[in-house]
């Protein structure tokens, strides 16, 4: 039995108008949750796709009003249809709900929403009038008792949320369609500051970033999808050419002193938006450089250190701490931070472990066995880690894995092998890592796995695999590898690195500083503030999610530094309203990959220039070039501006 009375979303009608709720028809097409928080139920939601009414008290022209002026208010003014239109449908809107409405009006409405939504030059424009034309189809009635009364309509308050496809993606919500459209018009330092409201590292994002944003860029349903994270890039690296600081303006100083351990992308985004908001932040940090894992586990090639130290730089010039080679649990204890007088404490330790391979012989200490989390850590700090051995073998299919691969020819190893126990279409790494290191002359071993490591005079010398074949999918949805009996084999080695996964090392923590932690070794959180089970104590990154993206730490870290502000001002710590809406309006689904977008296609996104393979393997120089100005603006022209105005009655 369906819950909606009414929706016209995707252009698939359901009207239970009139019929006994046992007989109401299901809303295929739509996920709207029935609440909007525990307060609230949601009584309509009006969007991109339609209309869904639950309620129905609620009136459809005061509804209809006012998503009209929030699309109004979202018009980037570059189109007549869209800018004008959008200005005429309010206005006329506005007049219905104040009680001097004409008939004629709703002819006028119908026929300029159509001239939008065919006429407009971004996807605003087009899909903005699509509520208003099924409004006037299904709930004709309601707008005629509007004018015939002549009665004003009582204005209600509503709940609107302006996203795009590519930020209801971007685990840091970066306001991707704002800082786009700037660089569009030339505005490249406006368009850096727009990326600074959401993260406090967008060199280093621009570089290392995953890119989901991109995955879900309608702009792939005509042809390929903008470079989003490049563009990103671009406003970051504009900066350090012009030689420009940027202005941050901080809120005045507050009494409190907060804490953090761990200067990785959580640590150091919770400390920036802390300190924009006046506290006094100390982050603790075991090593001897900032950055966390993103400095000592990604290589230069790809994310230079210096770019990472700039952003570091920015933070610190807001009068944040770094006390280096300090670590927490054996230097300091959590009791000792709040005996000096910190109020409140953020936990942002990495995965600094590597998971063990199960393989005969990984605990036998040979020389040239060495975890891939170490083996990253020792060539960033510049050092060789084995420098006698010269042929590697990598276990794993991730990007600690491929780093490790890459890496090992830029500190002069000569002979690289990966192995992995699937084929390549189930690795987890980024494709376009796996790319770079096939073009680099790394020889890649799929469907087979280590079972023994082979050693002579305590050194590894080899390692026996077996093949595999895939079998049914596991919990991950991947088929699972089955092992294809007396099908060993040998590979000769020097040097061994597994890098199957990480681990989180929370041996710091002492049972009577109450922090909960669960079965996964992570330390347990409410997922909608971050506390633990501590008051005061809070926690994100891969220390309560496991191993995961740098991006998704990074604005975990704001969002925790939203939640400490909270808790220090002794308000109520809970889900913002904006948190609510991004999490509604991922449920709802912003982009259909099936969506049929008549544009004519061909044109190819931009790339970046990169050093040849033969130049490139053999030095630790970044690979990628980054773009000129007339390509960025160029790119960023490829933008369709997919923004979406949601708008909820609750």
């Amino acid at each position: 039995m369906g819950d909606i009375l009414f929706s016209s979303w995707g252009g698939w009608v359901v009207d239970n108008r009139g019929k006994p709720e046992d007989q109401w028809q299901d809303v295929p097409n739509l996920n709207l949750p029935e609440e909007f928080d525990k307060e609230k139920k949601i009584r309509a939601f009006v969007g991109w796709d339609g209309i869904a009414i639950r309620d129905p008290q609620v009136n459809m022209v005061d509804l209809i009003r006012s998503y009209i002026e929030a699309v109004q208010k979202e018009s980037c003014g570059k189109c007549t249809p869209c800018r004008v239109g959008t200005r005429v449908l309010s206005s006329v809107l506005n007049r219905i709900s104040d009680g001097e409405g004409r008939e004629e009006d709703l002819g006028q409405l119908r026929g300029l929403a159509e001239i939008i939504s065919r006429s407009s030059k971004c996807n605003l424009g087009q899909t903005g009038p699509k509520p208003l034309l099924h409004a006037l189809e299904h709930f004709e009635n309601q707008f005629l008792e509007a004018i015939r009364s002549k009665k004003k309509i009582p204005r209600e308050e509503y709940k609107i949320k302006v996203t795009a496809p590519c930020e209801s993606a971007c685990p840091s919500h970066l306001p991707i369609h704002q800082y786009i459209e700037l660089i569009k018009e030339g505005r490249f330092l406006e368009s850096l500051a727009a990326i600074r409201e959401a993260t406090c590292l967008p060199g280093v994002l621009g570089r290392v970033c995953i890119r989901p944003c991109e995955d879900n860029c309608r702009r792939q349903n005509v042809d390929e999808c903008v470079s989003i994270k490049w563009l990103k890039r671009f406003v970051a690296d504009y900066e350090i050419e012009k030689r420009r600081r940027p202005f941050i303006k901080k809120e005045p100083p507050k009494p409190e002193k907060v804490a953090i351990i761990g200067a990785g992308p959580a640590g150091l985004s919770c400390a920036y938006y802390l300190a924009i908001k006046g506290y006094s932040v100390t982050i603790f940090e075991r090593l001897g450089e900032p950055g966390g894992m993103a400095a000592v586990g990604i290589p230069d090639y790809r994310l230079p250190r210096e770019i990472l130290r700039r952003e570091v730089k920015i933070i610190e010039d807001l009068g944040v701490e770094i006390k280096y080679h300090t670590q927490v649990g054996k230097d300091i204890t959590l009791s000792q931070i709040f005996e000096q007088g910190y109020k409140a404490l953020f936990i942002a330790v990495g995965a600094q472990t590597n998971t063990p391979m199960g393989v005969e012989g990984e605990d036998k200490g040979y020389k040239g066995f060495i975890p891939g989390v170490f083996y990253l850590l020792e060539i960033n700090l510049g050092r060789d880690p084995y420098p006698e051995g010269k042929k590697v073998v990598v276990v794993g299919g991730g990007n600690v894995a491929i780093d490790c691969v890459r890496s090992s020819f830029r500190i002069g190893k000569q002979d690289v092998n990966l192995v992995y126990r699937r084929t390549k279409k189930e690795m987890p790494a980024d494709r376009v890592e796996i790319h770079d290191a096939e073009e680099e002359g790394v020889k890649f071993h799929f469907l087979c796995n280590p079972v023994r490591i082979i050693a002579k005079d305590n050194k590894v010398v080899g390692v026996e695999c077996i093949r595999m074949e895939l079998g049914e999918p596991d919990e991950s949805g991947r088929r699972r590898p089955v092992p294809i009996k007396g099908s060993e084999f040998f590979i000769e080695t020097d040097i061994l690195i597994p890098a199957i996964g990480q681990a989180i090392d929370l041996s710091f923590l002492e049972e009577k500083d109450g922090i909960k932690t669960t079965r996964r070794s992570t330390i347990a959180v409410d997922e909608k503030t971050f506390m633990t089970s501590r008051p005061g104590i809070f926690s994100a990154g891969d220390c309560v999610t496991g191993p995961d993206v740098l991006v998704r730490a990074a604005g975990h870290g704001k969002r925790a530094a939203e939640k400490i502000d909270l808790f220090l001002r002794g308000l109520e710590v809970k889900e913002s309203e904006e948190e609510r809406l991004e999490a509604l309006v991922e449920k709802i689904k912003v982009y259909n990959k099936d969506e049929k977008i008549g544009l004519p296609g061909g044109q190819k996104r931009a790339t970046l220039p990169m050093l040849p393979p033969e130049t490139r393997k053999w030095v630790f120089d970044e690979v990628e070039a980054g773009f000129t100005i007339p390509v960025a603006q160029k790119e960023a022209e490829r933008c369709l501006r997919c923004v979406r105005v949601g708008l909820f009655a609750v």
